[in-house]
């Protein structure tokens, strides 16, 4: 990439007239024979806050500042010799300007690091920048303009090291710019460019690392400035230690409940400073503006705390709900969840959230239940919130309510649950209608059909919220009925729907032959999956004997079946999914499914049968099926592709890659995948249960769309 470094004599001309011209020279090449910036590049600041001045409005005072460096530099024949001691120097305003170039310089301190040594080895530089001020984009891609040069393009390379000047030695400088001062930070162009930090957070996760780093089971958190999981635990660890509980560990759970609920001390009356520092980081690292003086419950604490409460669907003006309340949003401080709309949240989605910790965490203290993120998305915990408020309105005892889809919640909703629904258990039903939201429609082209908000407050039986179950219900291919039976709830809770439903779908690992296929056609099954190939040998222990046999797909049509191919390569490992291998894996259906006669135009599923992610989604998952996607194309797109995975898989890989159809592995109703998404538009088929169909033949029972993958009813009499 290009770059533009500003050569001494920008900055020259401000120098004293007696040093005017050396300043304003090139740089004279190194004479030390040691100089070789291998080792990367260490970060510094401008120094401790002025009592006056200080800042740089204009790039003038830039420049003026970095030849007053000169003049106290090139004073000081000893440490600096004889020039500016910095290679390089960036402004606020991102402007980048030559000091010592790539020549060596002396501002790094003797020593070594890793074997380098720290002023012969590494780049030094410089930010215009005082310990009172904090960075700005400008200043921040600045420097990973420069870091990405020294590293590509200079006439001597560096490594990839990025380091602060206080590394290993005793310094606060490069002051603020310590969070940024690392590997993997936004200024480093190996990384992805994630914008500022924060240095209410940073100064949080110095401290708590500085405070509890000796206590048993404490795990340090990065200083980044960055909020996350780690931060926050190592937050309820400073709580745990500060309560009394030892050995420390990273979950907050019935036990530092209990000791935040037996110290019974809101914020405000508490005394201990190290108990007001965590509360305060906690709240910096959620987004609210706290005290800017960590160890002091101000103002500024206090009306964040009471946003906090309200924005939870709290009244924090009620002194016993208030006080009572303290554990579950100390709990609620102490995670990751929001409590605030965030972007491309949905505000009527949020209002369900608050609804439901105002009833069921407050007013019925439900005794598992802790509050529920109010941030607009529909989440599993959102979905495990929403479950036990049903259990409570079905009447399940309080003790045994824990937000799963059991017997118990089964059979309240075949009895109370499908019957005439009023007040909040109608309520609960609409929002699993909403959550679901929206369903297809079945005219030609299908469209998508929203549930309308309007319809959750109203005992009314509107022709939107009935037009809308239907759909959902048509859409599920569960019976049209437009009423709040079993079927329906159980298809709005979980991914199984109702797994005791039958099915004209199937899959297994077991050959099909005469006979099986014949058990197969009386049990009310048409069409059964089977892999093209197995990548294991047969001495291998793993070993399943499951890929198609040369003869099979003729004897699963003369049983009046049809089939559909699916492959699996290690799909239980994130390590299988990369482009390469997609591309290799691709490659080999293709001519699998030649082999076996499979005629064009069939779709063949790709699995992914583990609960993926988001992020692995997208640094793996998404690669993959792109070159799957690129194999069979390059092969003349002879076959389509399909995905099988969770529900959020399916509909990314559908709608990100072009996955032809979906097979849902809705039977693995605890993937964080199966939880707060809707069933994908292009499902084909759902898994929903797996049994022995007789002694050693285990099947997985697929409910079959109309209208969706035909399968494969015939062979190709030319292959």
């Amino acid at each position: 990439m290009s770059i533009t470094i500003f050569p001494r004599s920008v900055w020259g001309v401000y120098a004293s007239q007696a040093r005017r011209e050396h300043a304003s020279a090139p740089p004279v090449a190194s004479s030390n024979p040691n100089w070789s910036p291998g080792g990367g590049v260490f970060i510094h600041h401008r120094g401790r806050e002025l009592p006056w001045g200080g800042d740089y409005p204009s790039e003038e005072d830039c420049r003026r500042d970095i030849a007053a460096i000169y003049e106290d530099h090139v004073s000081d024949t000893e440490n600096f010799d004889g020039d500016i001691a910095y290679n390089f120097l960036i402004c606020q305003h991102g402007h980048i300007y030559q000091g010592r170039g790539y020549e060596r310089g002396e501002a790094n301190t003797a020593g070594t690091v890793d074997g380098f040594g720290r002023n012969a080895g590494f780049y030094s530089i410089c930010a215009l920048l005082r310990s009172n001020h904090l960075a700005g984009v400008g200043l921040l891609q600045g420097f990973r303009s420069l870091i990405e040069h020294l590293r590509t393009a200079a006439p001597r390379l560096t490594g990839a090291r990025i380091l602060p000047h206080s590394h290993e030695f005793d310094t606060e400088c490069p002051g603020n710019l310590t969070m940024y001062a690392q590997q993997g930070s936004t200024i480093d162009p190996a990384a992805p460019w994630t914008g500022l930090a924060d240095i209410q957070v940073h100064t949080c996760q110095k401290w708590v690392n500085a405070a509890y780093s000796q206590v048993p089971g404490y795990i340090r958190c990065p200083e980044d400035g960055r909020t996350g999981w780690a931060t926050v635990l190592s937050l309820t660890q400073g709580l745990q230690h500060e309560l009394g509980i030892s050995p420390t560990v990273q979950n907050f759970g019935p036990t530092t409940f209990q000791a935040v609920r037996s110290r019974d001390l809101l914020p405000s009356q508490e005394f201990r400073f190290n108990l007001i520092r965590i509360y305060n980081g906690a709240l910096w690292c959620k987004g609210y503006w706290s005290s800017t003086s960590h160890e002091s419950w101000t103002s500024d604490s206090q009306d964040a705390l009471e946003r906090l409460y309200s924005d939870a669907g709290l009244n924090y003006g009620d002194s016993s709900e208030r006080r009572e309340m303290w554990p579950y949003v100390a709990n609620a401080l102490l995670c990751m969840d929001q409590f605030r709309l965030v972007p491309g949240g949905d505000p009527n989605v949020r209002y369900i959230q608050r609804r439901l910790n105002t009833r069921y965490v407050v007013d019925m203290r439900i005794p598992a239940m802790r509050l529920v993120a109010c941030d607009g998305y529909y989440s599993r915990e959102t979905q495990q919130g929403l479950m036990m408020a049903i259990q409570y309105e079905i009447g399940i005892p309080d003790q045994s309510i824990n937000g799963y889809f059991g017997p118990g919640t089964q059979a309240g909703l075949l009895g109370t649950g499908s019957g005439a629904l009023t007040g909040h258990l109608r309520f609960l039903f609409r929002s699993a209608c909403y959550f679901n939201s929206p369903t297809m429609t079945s005219g030609t082209p299908p469209a998508p059909l929203a549930y309308s908000a309007s319809d959750l407050d109203t005992d009314i039986q509107t022709a939107s919220h009935v037009g809308w179950v239907r759909a959902f219900q048509q859409f599920s291919q569960i019976p049209v009925t437009g009423t709040n039976d079993y079927t329906t709830w159980a298809q709005l809770l979980v991914s199984t729907g109702d797994s005791s439903r039958p099915a004209a779908g199937c899959d297994c690992i077991t050959e099909i032959t005469a006979q099986r296929g014949n058990q197969l056609y009386a049990a009310g099954y048409r069409i059964v999956g089977r892999y093209l190939d197995e990548h294991l040998a047969p001495d291998d222990p793993y070993f399943l004997n499951k890929a198609l046999k040369p003869a099979e797909p003729q004897t699963i049509l003369d049983a009046g079946l049809k089939f559909f191919p699916l492959f699996q390569y290690n799909g239980t490992q994130l390590g299988n999914f990369t482009f390469t291998k997609g591309y290799e894996q691709g490659t080999t259906a293709h001519h699998k499914a030649i082999q076996h006669r499979i005629p064009a135009g069939t779709c063949i599923y790709f699995a992914v049968d583990y609960d993926a992610l988001d992020v692995d989604i997208d640094s793996n998952i998404k690669p993959y099926f792109l070159g799957v996607k690129a194999a069979l194309a390059e092969l003349g797109n002879r076959y389509s592709f399909g995905v099988y995975g969770s529900r959020n898989v399916c509909t990314r890989i559908s709608r990100e890659v072009g996955a032809r159809w979906s097979l849902v592995s809705g039977m693995s109703w605890g993937y964080s995948g199966n939880l707060g998404f809707p069933l994908p538009e292009n499902w084909s088929f759902n898994q929903i249960c797996e049994y022995q169909l007789s002694s050693g033949w285990g099947i997985d029972h697929n409910v079959w769309r109309h209208s969706a993958d035909p399968g494969v009813s015939h062979l190709d009499p030319n292959q």
